[in-house]
């Protein structure tokens, strides 16, 4: 590397046969993993997609609120646990320092996940299955998540989120 500018339109040179070669390559492998990204998207069931929606974060805890108190089956250590229908929506609220509610769910049955911060960005980290998202304020995520395996499964936040960010930790109870 040199400490001096270059010449002068040193950019109308032509490139030496081994530059052609080597941005060759590298065009040919970046088109065919991005090829690859999209078919690992599509069939490879990797990246599960979701619909956003833009949210006011009162009238969202207004809904997490209703939600909360129709399918309510119980506390522990002051969270409400939720059991919702199969098939039913469930509305997960993120905000300074919890996930709320504890879930208890049915193995194999199809839940639409709606994941939403009323404060601040979030993370929603469900271990050990390694599902990751993140979870911006004022924004409204919608998965749809099926079950497989029966268990006591914990959610985390995985972005720093304030001086409670460690306290972040809520329940998912997968029955047979």
């Amino acid at each position: 590397m040199t400490l001096s500018s270059p010449k002068d339109g040193w950019y109308f040179l032509k490139a030496a046969k081994d530059e052609k070669i080597y941005i060759a390559i590298c065009t040919i492998v970046s088109v065919g993993l991005f090829l690859l990204m999209v078919l690992w998207h599509i069939w490879g069931k990797q990246n599960p997609s979701s619909t956003t929606y833009s949210i006011i974060p009162d009238e969202y805890r207004q809904i997490h609120e209703k939600f909360v108190e129709k399918y309510k089956v119980g506390e522990e250590n002051g969270v409400p646990v939720v059991k919702p229908p199969p098939g039913g929506d469930v509305f997960m609220l993120a905000q300074q320092w919890s996930w709320r509610p504890a879930l208890i769910l049915k193995k194999g049955q199809e839940y639409r996940f709606h994941l939403a911060s009323v404060d601040t960005l979030h993370g929603f980290s469900l271990q050990p299955i390694n599902m990751n998202y993140v979870v911006y304020p004022e924004y409204d995520y919608i998965l749809t998540f099926r079950p497989t395996s029966s268990g006591d499964f914990r959610l985390f936040c995985n972005e720093f989120c304030g001086i409670g960010h460690h306290t972040m930790i809520d329940k998912i109870l997968v029955e047979e």
